[in-house]
């Protein structure tokens, strides 16, 4: 019987072409040969690249119109610097004119300037266990909704939090003048708008058991800065209201950067002249004018744009493509230099 290995020899490893690292290997030779021609390579990819998607993206068209203060909307401008104001009804109407057709689909987004929906603890202000139904926290919201959990009467606050206590509550109503005076509605679909997890899975209203809505929250106040209960947002489909709201739905993602823009609605093109997208003319956007800019220092535009495979008109990419190809191309000429002294 053969006596187990011990001392220095029971820590050797085996004699094998793995543990001994003999195993055949290549190493390539980097030398000016080889590694020039794949900086240049590289370069004139980024450069198609970025050339090609410059070029796809300015195939993309896009209208933004400012109204914060502009024109008849400088009176609801200053109407909405003072609070006890906020239950008064102000509109104006903004007119624009559209040089060249915007063919196929046309999305229609109102946006906010100077608003930090990424800042942690308006992001942490929500419930989300209240918005997927929970009947125990519409009763009691989560303490992260606070100062907004309660109002002062005590009553929980349904949807709770700084974030729907925000909400965006500009209402739009676009109009096709064409060629004359007469006002032609331009139908929008006001149905999904939000993402198709969020409408059917991260919100849902508390179970009915035969309750009309009202009646489910009971007992629950709205956020402070809303005109009305989350039972009753303004919506076309009675059906898709509450916590499935789908205008509360587009609000609540937060975005990642100050300056961004949310759908609002999508053209339906089912009937002329708008089948085809949206003809050329003057048009009118009748904006009842609700939210505030003035504390933040903020923006609000009406934005109209078209969409294609790469999504809007982001020039991001590209201009990052362009960038890198110059970087590589300058440091291939200058290794090119170094390399024939």
């Amino acid at each position: 019987m053969a006596k187990a290995k011990s001392g220095p020899l029971a820590r050797r490893p085996d004699n094998s072409a793995f543990k001994q690292q003999r195993l055949p290997a290549w190493s390539p030779m980097l030398t000016a040969n080889t590694v020039l021609p794949f900086f240049y390579f590289m370069a004139v990819i980024c450069l198609l690249l970025g050339i090609w998607l410059l070029l796809t993206v300015q195939s993309v068209q896009e209208i933004r119109m400012d109204y914060t203060d502009s024109g008849a909307c400088a009176h609801c401008h200053d109407l909405r610097k003072n609070v006890s104001n906020a239950a008064l009804i102000c509109t104006c109407k903004l007119y624009f004119h559209v040089d060249r057709p915007l063919k196929g689909d046309v999305f229609f987004y109102y946006g906010l300037q100077n608003f930090h929906q990424n800042l942690r603890r308006y992001m942490d202000s929500r419930d989300d266990a209240q918005m997927v139904g929970r009947k125990t926290n519409l009763k009691k919201p989560s303490s992260y909704c606070k100062p907004f959990a309660t109002n002062d009467k005590g009553l929980p606050i349904a949807p709770c939090g700084a974030v729907a206590n925000s909400i965006f509550n500009d209402s739009f109503k676009f109009q096709y003048l064409g060629s004359g005076s007469s006002d032609e509605p331009v139908p929008l679909w006001r149905k999904g708008i939000s993402w198709y997890t969020d409408k059917n899975i991260k919100y849902r209203n508390p179970q009915m058991d035969n309750l009309s809505l009202a009646e489910v929250f009971h007992g629950t106040a709205p956020p402070p800065y809303w005109h009305r209960p989350v039972y009753e947002l303004q919506t076309h489909d009675a059906i898709n209201n509450g916590f499935i709201n789908e205008d509360l739905i587009v609000w609540m993602r937060e975005a990642a950067f100050p300056n961004f823009k949310k759908l609002y609605g999508i053209l339906q093109r089912t009937n002329k002249p708008f089948e085809s997208g949206l003809p050329k003319g003057n048009y009118s956007v009748e904006i009842t004018y609700n939210f505030p800019v003035q504390y933040f220092r903020g923006r609000k535009q009406v934005v109209l744009t078209t969409l294609n495979w790469f999504g809007g008109p982001n020039k991001f990419l590209p201009i990052a493509y362009l960038i890198t190809s110059c970087l590589v191309l300058l440091a291939a000429i200058g290794l090119t230099v170094v390399c024939k002294e």
